[in-house]
């Protein structure tokens, strides 16, 4: 099997999310989760107008991306690093500027499928969890070595977990941990039997929030949303799919955050400290899948979409 088949997935809301760039300005978007390709390969085949910048901290992800957009030749480029290293990237390729931004947030069908990665409940292998294989840190890290208080603040702040202090507990009487079908073991014994009947694998929650830990997913976030945002010219959009509360909360406050330059004003009266809007939001309410799209690809059934505009800096007095 090439490695292009290997990372083979449905890009989620694929139609909405190129339609959102037709009427950008040339150049490149960034595309900066780029996984197996999708998103970018249906951006490159659409308009013409276009190239992309494509980053992700899986060398194999690249790898297969490389290896499905070949046909388009310079107009991709491609770097290994997280998101947040945008700076560097455009820094390498010599790219100034960017006409808009996509982030497809989480982990991707093909990491949760290949079971030796470590990502899912659902397959037994060593705890991994890594997205960018070359950095030393794993889950096992994480569910060996953390403090029993440590571990279930991860689990409630990155899971939502409500038995966090149980789950934690239990898995710090059962150390050491070493596989990911041990691990779902113990979290399903630490919850109580009437909690695991509803909302889905009772493990869930645990494996996204140490997921989310392990490759310090949040964290990089908010600087990763404003490097896009500085480095889009007006008239370029950037797009968020998210799929998780966590997620969308940062999303939205990033996205408020350009929209009202922080304006400190009261509301009912003009700005006066001179806070400055650099985006318009397209729209105020995140786009979600269709049901069509939410039962042909289980990956979609979270997603929210949230978009905002480039413009020319401007004041917010008026804007307001």
């Amino acid at each position: 099997m090439c490695i292009r088949d290997s990372f083979h997935h449905l890009p989620v809301m694929a139609h909405e999310i190129v339609a959102l760039y037709e009427q950008v300005p040339p150049g490149f978007v960034l595309d900066a989760t780029l996984g197996g390709g999708g998103h970018a390969e249906q951006l490159l085949d659409r308009w013409p107008h276009l190239k992309v910048l494509g980053i992700d901290r899986d060398e194999r992800a690249l790898a297969a991306a490389q290896e499905r957009l070949a046909r388009f030749g310079a107009r991709l480029r491609v770097y290994h690093c997280r998101f947040d290293r945008l700076d560097e990237a455009m820094e390498a390729l010599s790219i100034e500027s960017l006409s808009g931004a996509l982030f497809d947030l989480g982990v991707s069908s093909p990491q949760l499928d290949v079971a030796e990665r470590g990502f899912s409940y659902r397959n037994d292998a060593p705890l991994d969890m890594r997205m960018d294989q070359t950095q030393p840190w794993s889950a096992a890290d994480v569910v060996n070595g953390y403090p029993a208080d440590q571990l279930a603040r991860v689990l409630q702040q990155y899971g939502d977990e409500r038995f966090a202090r149980r789950i934690a507990a239990a898995i710090v009487a059962a150390r050491p941990i070493e596989s990911t079908a041990t691990l779902a073991e113990v979290v399903v014994s630490a919850i109580p039997a009437p909690a695991r009947r509803t909302g889905g694998h009772p493990a869930k929650r645990t494996f996204q929030a140490i997921r989310i830990e392990v490759n310090g997913e949040l964290d990089a976030l908010p600087a990763a949303l404003d490097a896009a945002i500085e480095h889009t010219v007006p008239g370029g959009r950037i797009a968020v799919l998210s799929y998780h509360s966590g997620e969308d909360r940062i999303v939205k406050d990033r996205m408020r955050s350009a929209a009202t330059g922080d304006c400190l004003c009261p509301p009912e009266l003009p700005c006066v400290c001179d806070a400055v809007q650099t985006v318009r939001i397209v729209r105020g309410v995140p786009r979600t899948p269709t049901a069509s799209e939410q039962a042909g690809n289980r990956r979609a059934s979270s997603a929210r979409l949230r978009v905002v505009e480039r413009i020319a800096d401007a004041p917010t007095r008026g804007w307001r």
